[in-house]
């Protein structure tokens, strides 16, 4: 599959930076599991690195180290500069790292609106009191993380769907949705999980388009897990390669592409 290449970056709005996401000989095991062994890589603010690999080589997990969810054994996260122990999903939310899924972690019975709305929790401090007697501060909170919301609709092109529920989108546009409550927190740093599974080629354009364009709009770095190489290939600035939690290719996508090690652990003639 191919999409429209990336901007050069003489003509990005935001040109790649120094790097905001540092990873340095992070190692996890599971018992007497190796998921990830001594693998560091950095990530420049407001670039798109792609993390690839087979199944099982650790990318994942790579992924739950970044924003908490696994503690690494061994290794340090390093985030603008500072270093940061025992990383949680809180303190990644509220560092500005947030996150999607490989499977969609949408409210279903809830509307498209209401589900971005949700992604607004680090914006709204209003009390539960405040919020029942519409008090000054939650009615402007209200206020500000609608108009938030209705900016992400508007961007992605959903206004059309903004009340309907969830459950009853197709797959494709559901991970839209999720891409917009993703973006409701207003992250530096996006974690995407895979998020081209499932989708047909029309799906996967329109997925390639919103993530080029939110780099270009938002400033927003991506660090993404992608089995589509084309997509990889086409979006991303640099790569890095995993095969059985170790690093086995680290550079631009022409780069990784011409590695003889990552050619004969993973992309091979096919690719």
């Amino acid at each position: 599959m191919s999409v429209s290449a990336q901007a050069e970056p003489a003509s990005r709005a935001f040109p790649i930076g120094e790097p905001i996401l540092e990873l340095d000989s992070i190692s996890l095991r599971f018992g007497g599991v190796k998921a990830i062994t001594d693998v560091s890589f950095d990530v420049r603010e407001h670039e798109i690195r792609a993390i690839i690999g087979p199944n099982g080589a650790g990318k994942s997990s790579m992924l739950n180290v970044i924003n908490g969810l696994y503690t690494p054994q061994e290794g340090n996260i390093t985030f603008r500069g500072q270093r940061i122990d025992n990383m949680t999903p809180a303190k990644a939310a509220s560092l500005g790292i947030s996150r999607t899924f490989q499977n969609i972690a949408l409210f279903k019975r809830m509307s498209v609106l209401d589900n971005i709305m949700a992604g607004r929790t680090l914006f709204s401090h209003a009390t539960f009191l405040e919020v029942a007697f519409q008090l000054p501060r939650a009615r402007r909170e209200e206020r500000q993380n609608r108009e938030k919301a209705e900016e992400i609709i508007e961007f992605l092109e959903i206004e059309h769907i903004r009340k309907t529920t969830v459950s009853q989108l197709p797959y494709g546009l559901q991970k839209r949705v999720e891409l917009g409550r993703a973006l409701a927190a207003e992250p530096q740093v996006l974690l995407l999980d895979e998020p081209m599974a499932g989708m047909n080629v029309e799906e996967k354009q329109d997925m390639c388009r919103f993530v080029l364009d939110v780099n270009d709009h938002y400033g927003t770095t991506f660090v993404l897990i992608e089995h589509d190489m084309g997509v990889v290939m086409d979006i991303s600035d640099r790569v890095v390669v995993l095969d059985y939690g170790k690093t086995i290719g680290d550079g631009t996508p022409d780069e990784v592409r011409n590695n003889q090690d990552v050619i004969d652990a993973y992309l091979g003639v096919a690719h």
